[in-house]
Order: structure tokens, then sequence, then C-alpha cells
């Protein structure tokens, strides 16, 4: 049997790691880091000290010159080395150790165990390896040169047709451009001449509208002539108006007491037949015939002539002045305008509060109504001095308003604050105003 173990003992080696071809010297290097990270301290070679420190990580990547080097110089690390090589692959230690190469084994295997081991002719064992190596790098090389050789030929033909493309396109777009500048050209030309027409409809304008201005300084001076005509005729007429007046305040005294004696007599006759029928005092008015719920009581089951500024609040202030007037509020109509933020108990509370301020200020009947579809109950409205109703089961506000008017004799004025126009529409009659909600808020907020 050939003698194996520590062949290198007995002279130096000529084979460093650093000679071998790279993927042998990183298989030693792995297996060296490996073997250092499981030493105890005691038996680190004192080359290797500070590479043992390193974390796993970087103990083959940053130690890997201390490595080699460890195992070119100590034979004690190196053979450490090779038991940990030989543990996982048994079968070619042991005939590297009898002194054969397997004829199938890796060329890497057998340079690194034939390093470590340094049997009888282990220097041509891993030349043998090594060069097996190298002409394994070197076919792998050449492999990816050519196909590296053979992508670029593909990218240059393919550049070499894209090359081709662009010019046709550039061509196509050249002879694109040329006509779009041709284009170009005409409407410019086309351009210029509107704008030299421009130029002169302008200049004839400004002489036509040199003569219009001409034409009416004369027309202005005429009308300052046949004004002064009319201010001295204007006067003449006040003066004889002024005298018309004079002479009819004395038929307009007398026209006067007679209506006065009139409307005294009217006014007895009336007293005297409510003796003679003894009618009763009565503090119902119309529109309390009318069914509707009462706030706080469970709910059982409302002509329009269209006037000038129905949005504005001093219309709604004039008609309130009218003697015995009745205003009825559509209530959701207006707070959900003015307030439509607020909670509805609190758009019902500022409303009634405003409308018993109206009412006291002009003595007006008001009534407002809410529509009572979604309550059961109506809830109590502060609104001392008017009337509050909801809508009964199966009624709208709409109607309850409408049903109030037609409640009210012929010739009382009535208004009706809503702007729904099927509101508007559904209580007009002769004495009925109608007026819009801003009017309302208008007159509330002044």
């Amino acid at each position: 049997m050939r003698r194996r173990g520590n062949g290198g003992a007995r002279r130096p080696a000529r084979l460093r790691v650093s000679t071998l071809p790279d993927a042998v010297r990183a298989r030693l290097v792995a297996l060296g880091s490996d073997v250092l990270g499981a030493l105890p301290a005691g038996d680190v070679p004192g080359v290797l000290r500070p590479v043992a420190r390193f974390a796993a990580a970087k103990r083959a990547r940053l130690g890997g010159s201390s490595i080699a080097s460890a195992l070119d110089t100590e034979a004690g690390f190196r053979r450490r080395v090779y038991e940990a090589a030989a543990a996982a692959d048994p079968a070619l230690a042991k005939a590297l150790g009898e002194g054969t190469a397997p004829a199938a084994a890796d060329p890497v295997d057998v340079a690194v165990m034939a390093y470590l081991l340094r049997p009888d002719g282990w220097e041509g064992m891993v030349e043998t390896a090594a060069s097996s190596v190298r002409r394994g790098d070197d076919e792998a090389r050449l492999s990816r040169e050519a196909a590296t050789a053979e992508r670029l030929r593909e990218q240059l033909e393919a550049a070499r047709a894209s090359a081709r493309e662009l010019r046709t396109t550039m061509r196509t777009e050249i002879d694109r451009l040329k006509a779009e500048n041709t284009m170009l050209r005409r409407r410019v030309q086309e351009t210029r001449e509107r704008l030299s027409e421009a130029r002169q409809q302008e200049q004839d304008e400004q002489e036509q509208a040199g003569r219009e201005l001409t034409d009416a300084r004369a027309a202005l001076r005429a009308a300052e002539v046949e004004a002064r005509r009319l201010r001295t005729r204007l006067a003449d007429a006040e003066a004889a108006l002024e005298a018309a007046r004079r002479s009819g305040r004395a038929e307009r005294g007398l026209g006067t007491a007679r209506l006065a004696l009139l409307l005294d007599t009217l006014g007895e006759a009336a007293a005297g037949l409510r003796r003679e029928l003894a009618l009763p005092a009565s503090t119902l008015a119309p529109a309390d015939t009318v069914e509707a719920a009462v706030p706080g009581d469970p709910l059982a089951g409302g002509g329009v002539g269209r006037a000038r500024a129905v949005h504005e609040p001093g219309y709604l202030d004039e008609l309130l002045a009218l003697p015995r007037v009745h205003l009825i509020v559509d209530g959701y109509n207006v707070t959900k305008t003015a307030w439509p933020t607020m909670p509805l108990d609190a758009q019902r509370a500022r409303l009634g509060q405003g409308l018993a301020a109206v009412a006291a200020r002009t003595g007006s009947e008001v009534t407002l109504v809410f529509d009572g579809a979604d309550v059961t109950v109506p809830p109590p409205v502060a609104a001392p001095g008017i009337r509050v109703r909801f809508s009964p089961t199966g009624q709208t506000a709409d109607e309850l308003i409408r049903r109030m008017v037609r409640a009210e004799p012929e010739g009382r004025p009535v208004v009706v604050v809503s702007s729904d126009r099927e509101v508007a529409e559904g209580v007009r009659r002769p004495g009925v105003r109608s007026v819009e909600s801003v009017a309302l808020i208008g007159l509330l907020t002044r």
C-alpha cells in the first residue's frame, strides 16, 4: 500500500492554494472556514485567530487569504480540514490514499482532497485535476463567449433592422413635415391676407364711427334744445296742477265729511242690529274651523294672486299692514330654506318665536302650519300669540293650507308664505296673496 498522510512534511510543497484554479481555491477556503468555526480556541493557528472571530458569513469572504495561507503552511490545520472533507466523501479519500483517482470523480473534489491528503504523487494529481478544471473552465468560457457572440450577432441584426425601420420612419416623417410646412406657409399667407382685410375693415369702421359720432353730437345738441323747451312746458303744467289742487281740496273736504257721516250711520246700524239679534261675542276665527292637529295632541288622521316683488320683505310688510289680515306660513318650506343645517325642533322654535314677534308688531292673525306625516304626537312649539297646526294623518301641510284659505270669507285679506308653486296655485282666489319664503326670512332677520 502506498504511504498516505502528511507527505508534504518530507519536502516543501511547490503548489500553493493561490496558484490553484478559482473553483479549487474557493472549495478549500470554504472547507477551511467551516473547520475554523468549529475548532477550540487553543487549536486555532495564530495566523487565523483574527479571522476566527469573524461571523460565519464573513469568515470565508474577508479571511479567505489568511485561510489559504494557513492551509499552505499549517499541517495540523490542513489535516483537520482533510478529516472534514474525508468525512463528507470517504470513498474519494480512500481511493486517493491508495494512490489512484477515480475517473468519474469531480476534478475539483480530486484536487481538493489530494491537496489536503498529500499522498505520494499528490502534486501530479492536483495538477492533473487542476488542468481538467481549467479545461472545463475554458470550455465553459468558450461556450459563454460563443453564446455571447451569437447574442451580439442577433442584437446587431436587430439593430440593423431597427435602423432600416427607423430610416423608413424618418423618411416618412420628413415627407410629412415637408407637407405640413407647405400647408403652414399657405395658412400664414392666408392669415396675412385676412389681417390686411381686417385692418382695412377696422379703418373703414373707425371712419364710420367718426361720422356717427358727429351725427350723435348734433342730435345731442338738438335734444338739449328740446329738453329746455319741455322743461318750460313742465313748469307751466306744474303751476296749473297746483292751482287745480287748491281748487280740489275744498271739494275733497266736502266728500270726506259726507263719507264720515255715512260710515257713522252704518256703524250705528250694525250695532243696533247686533243688539236686536242678541249675537253673542265670539273669538272663533275661520281658520279654527279647519280640522288639524294641535301641538301636544295625537294626530287624527291648506288665491294666490302673483304680485310684484313677491320675494322682497318690504312687500310682505306692506301686506301685513292691511286690516284684519291673516298670515298663513308653510313652516318647513321656510325653515329648510333659512336654517337647513339646524335640527327640526330648533327650526320650528326659531320660526315660531320670529312669527310671534311679527304678530305682536303688526297685530295680524298668524297661523304656522307644519307637515305632520312623520309624527304621531305633534311636538310643542314655543310661539306665543300665534296659531300652530300640524297636518293630520293622510294629509300634507299643503292641503291643510288650502283648506284654511277656503275657510276664510271672500274679501278678507289672506297672505300665504311658501315658495312651493303648487301651494301658490292651490290657494289662488280674490283677496289672497302669495309671498316667497325669502321675503319672510328677510323680514325676520332685518
